[in-house]
């Protein structure tokens, strides 16, 4: 139903006319994030330039019960940026400023649109980056990060998005602006920062993060090491951690994968290996160079048939520009494509990947590997094509990697977040008091389930059913139905 026309001279009184897209040519732009089998045109798009008026607009939503989701690149993989058909998405592109960098502290202030990579150019005149570097980092902005908890290459040693914000200023469900955290290591009382970093947009809005800014480091040593079996590499990764160390990254594609990158880049990877790693280590040059030479031995040991050294920055860049692009790249051997996430503990990496090439000969599709190993964090991208009917065998098989990923000891998500697209699995991680506690801590901030609606959680299992602590459907009060 549309939006009453009053609600809508609401939201042009508090921005402006120009700034509130209701053509649907332009409201099409929005209908879905990098998740493309989800589509929803929205009724309204709203693109505010300060918090203050996202505030507004949240109010004014509130107001009337509208639905609203918030929204920022539109890089998401999960569907978590899908816009409700009579609801209104909030665009926070134009809050992309750096506020302040303070090289004193070490830290950085944000407005939730500005990019991953443009907060290390900020930072990098001072010496200091940022570490939490996703492979969209060029593109996908802060805002994403903190929604989805976002990590990267080089989580496996600094950890992820929720590692390095110390507080966010954030709009609620009703309209009001508060700050979680604070500026400092410490904070009293609960920690609703932690809540809130993750909840995928469901708890409500940020609209500025204050992060953690790291030294530069004095040394950083890349290679690039082929293997005979994705097997090989995977014991060469469990073994530079039982050896003491811990890369900065750990990195493997297979040969599906390195095709599509290589053919992409240029980077120098080889076509005719089954499997790749990059490790990168960093430090001071002395902890490098004894790290680097352990690797080397250990990766000699397990039949590594190739082993290539950054001899420069900018052989270093371009091994990181193949791996990158991955994912974009594998538009390049198939025309319609999934990349799922999920996590395995690091020493079944070969058990569940060889489980999976089993999954996808038997849906008759093709599966390319491109992953975070150090921390078993799987990308698996499934190859399909919708021109000739796969679309269904695709979301199957997604679907029942990731709940794979949580038979092996793992879990649906390491990065990429829940979204519309793993909902239903979740009961396959997670107990009903489980989901009921998720529920509870979702509508203490959003009563009137406004905020990102219909993602993270399970489908109602009646309809009409809604999230939140059991109310009895009405067909059950009239003994029409039984609950299960």
């Amino acid at each position: 139903m549309p939006l009453d026309r009053r609600i809508v001279d609401e939201f042009v009184g508090v921005l402006g006319a120009a700034d509130v897209l209701s053509d649907p040519i332009k409201t099409r732009t929005y209908e879905c994030d990098g998740l493309t089998g989800y589509r929803v045109v929205p009724e309204l798009v709203l693109l505010p330039r300060t918090a203050e008026a996202v505030a507004e607009c949240v109010k004014v939503c509130a107001r009337h019960g509208v639905p609203f989701v918030a929204r920022g690149a539109g890089t998401g993989l999960s569907g978590g940026a899908l816009p409700v058909a009579d609801g209104v998405v909030i665009g926070l592109n134009r809050l992309n400023r750096v506020l302040e960098v303070d090289p004193e502290n070490r830290r950085a202030v944000l407005e939730p649109g500005v990019t991953n990579l443009e907060i290390t150019a900020a930072a990098s005149p001072f010496g200091l980056y940022y570490a939490p570097d996703p492979s969209s980092q060029q593109v996908c902005t802060i805002g994403g990060n903190v929604a989805e908890n976002s990590g990267g290459a080089h989580c496996l040693k600094y950890g992820f998005t929720t590692n390095h914000v110390l507080s966010i200023e954030v709009v609620l469900p009703d309209g009001s602006l508060v700050t979680l955290g604070s500026d400092s290591a410490e904070q009293s009382g609960p920690d609703l920062r932690g809540v809130f970093l993750g909840s995928e947009g469901t708890l409500g809005i940020t609209t500025k993060i204050t992060v953690r800014l790291l030294r530069t480091p004095e040394t950083m040593r890349t290679l690039l090491a082929d293997f005979p079996s994705v097997a090989a590499g995977g014991q060469v990764v469990s073994d530079i951690v039982s050896a003491g160390i811990v890369p900065a990254a750990v990195e493997m594609m297979d040969a599906l994968a390195i095709e599509a990158a290589e053919g992409a880049t240029g980077a120098g990877y080889s076509l005719d290996t089954p499997a790749a790693l990059v490790v990168e280590l960093d430090g001071t040059a002395e902890e490098c160079d004894d790290q680097f030479e352990q690797v080397k031995a250990i990766c000699d040991r397990h039949g590594c048939t190739r082993l290539h050294i950054a001899g420069s920055p900018e052989e270093r860049a371009a091994i990181w520009r193949g791996r990158k692009a991955a994912f974009a790249a594998v538009g390049r051997i198939s025309p319609d494509y999934i990349v799922q996430d999920g996590v395995v503990p690091r020493t079944r990496l070969s058990e569940v990947l060889d489980k999976i090439a089993e999954m996808a000969d038997d849906a008759g599709l093709r599966v390319a590997n491109v992953f975070h190993a150090g921390d078993g964090n799987l990308h698996p991208l499934v190859l399909y094509s919708e021109a000739d009917g796969e679309v269904e065998r695709a979301e199957e098989l997604s679907s029942g990697i990731a709940e794979l990923c949580v038979a092996m000891g793992g879990s649906l998500s390491g990065e990429h977040g829940i979204g519309t697209d793993k909902a239903c699995s979740m009961p396959t991680m997670f107990g009903e008091d489980d989901l009921e506690a998720f529920h509870r801590v979702r509508t203490a901030f959003d009563p009137g389930d406004i905020c990102n609606p219909g993602k993270l959680f399970p489908t109602p299992r009646l309809c009409g059913e809604r999230p939140g602590k059991y109310r009895p459907h009405p067909l059950e009060e009239q003994g029409a139905i039984e609950r299960l």
